[in-house]
């Protein structure tokens, strides 16, 4: 199999500015997560032009594009929902309108992570174009509600639409780099309560704020203690929120609850991270409740699919097929070794390899620190190479795996 890497680089360039004009018209329209009907249906649109041979857009709200017939399936995904946009005053322009500047364009979602849905979908154009396709089957998925529940998208696409590709290429940013990993996470309430009185007489109660306060100081000092992994870093919490009940600002606490962002590194469970803190002298000394949040948001079709929100760890061994494939990709295009690593923050892998362990490889356009910041940007030129990796990646995985059949 001669794979045409010049072409495929020659006809990624060709479309950059249909790629930056498809990005610029998903980042004017503001698409947080559970409102992403506009976008995907702007999605559907770009999709039907390209060429998809297939697509649809289950009672979730995804929108799933395929392209070809081959037996080997293999997905690439981008969540289309973003978070807002914070404090207005933070941006140099308007965070919807896609502001060019050379090779920059800036605004929400162009980096976390809507880049990558344009560089697939003109993936699937060159694919087209240049006569790719071959003995696999491209689905191309603009997921929802990832800021909200990471993952959630991907539970419902395995369990209720019985997808299971071969492997999934999740397009976060990663700087052109290719990631293998990242940490797990969990969001953990612990809750104590009290007995209410009037404030002049705090004695005659049980100020439940007073009883949470060991509790903080213990988790302070847990963060520290927390396991160290040598490739994805060390397990890490940190209390997010505080929340309480009161009769009055004149009354005594009668309960405290908090919230805990806890960060999970191979090797630790989300039995463990509860035992820990379920083991704080101070959270046995008050019986405080530990226990996972729940996530039960309506997606914008209206669906409720419940979860508790754990998103577990995952790492795909460097030796994997999926991943090696992956670096030959990159070098047959770019002449040069990739840099190997993984991301810090979570992405929809946490369903895909961490719960039912289809391997992830990560490959995007944009950059991490680019994500939830005032002033997002993305760059074309990354656009564009993106875009030929991902025409590349299924020629050389059946490559690949075919000179290992041998």
């Amino acid at each position: 199999m001669n794979i045409p890497y010049d072409k495929i680089l020659k006809q990624a360039e060709f479309y950059k500015k249909d790629m930056t004009k498809f990005l610029r018209d998903m980042i004017a329209i503001p698409s947080e997560s559970c409102d992403e009907e506009k976008v995907v249906l702007r999605i559907k649109e770009e999709m039907i032009k390209v060429g998809f041979d297939k697509i649809k857009i289950d009672p979730m709200g995804n929108i799933l594009g395929y392209l070809g017939t081959g037996e080997h399936l293999i997905a690439m995904d981008a969540h289309i929902d973003t978070v807002g946009v914070g404090e207005i005053k933070n941006w140099d322009c308007d965070p919807y309108e896609g502001k060019e500047a050379g090779d920059v364009i800036f605004g929400r979602g162009g980096s976390d992570q809507e880049g990558g849905m344009a560089s697939m979908v003109y993936a699937a154009k060159i694919i087209n174009d240049l006569d790719l396709k071959n003995d696999y089957t491209l689905l191309v998925t603009g997921t929802v509600q990832e800021e909200d529940c990471d993952g959630l998208c991907w539970q419902y696409i395995i369990n209720e639409s019985k997808i299971k590709p071969e492997f999934v290429v999740i397009t976060e940013p990663t700087s052109l780099n290719i990631y293998r990993g990242h940490r797990g996470r969990m969001e953990i309430k612990v809750s104590v309560t009290g007995i209410s009185c009037h404030g002049s007489a705090p004695e005659r109660g049980d100020n439940a704020i007073f009883k949470m306060a060991p509790i903080l100081l213990e988790l302070q000092d847990l963060h520290p203690k927390l396991l160290e992994n040598k490739f994805l870093g060390k397990g890490s919490l940190t209390v997010s929120e505080i929340f309480f009940t009161s009769p009055s600002r004149c009354a005594v606490a009668d309960s405290c609850y908090i919230s805990i962002d806890r960060r999970l590194t191979d090797g630790e469970t989300f039995e463990s991270a509860l035992e820990e803190i379920r083991n704080l002298e101070a959270v046995k000394k008050v019986n405080a409740v530990v226990e996972m949040y729940d996530y039960a948001r309506p997606a914008y079709t209206g669906l409720v699919y419940p979860t508790k929100s754990y998103f577990p760890t995952w790492v795909l061994p460097e030796e994997h097929v999926v991943c090696q494939s992956t670096v030959n990709a990159y070098k047959g295009l770019f002449n040069k070794e990739p840099k190997v690593d993984k991301w810090t923050f979570s992405t929809n892998a946490v369903s895909i390899m961490g719960r039912y362990n289809i391997p992830c490889i990560g490959f995007g356009p944009g950059h991490e620190e680019e994500a939830h910041a005032p002033n997002e940007k993305t760059w074309k030129s990354e656009l564009v190479k993106a875009s030929a990796m991902y025409a590349t990646i299924p020629l050389s995985y059946l490559e690949t795996i075919n000179k290992e059949d041998k």
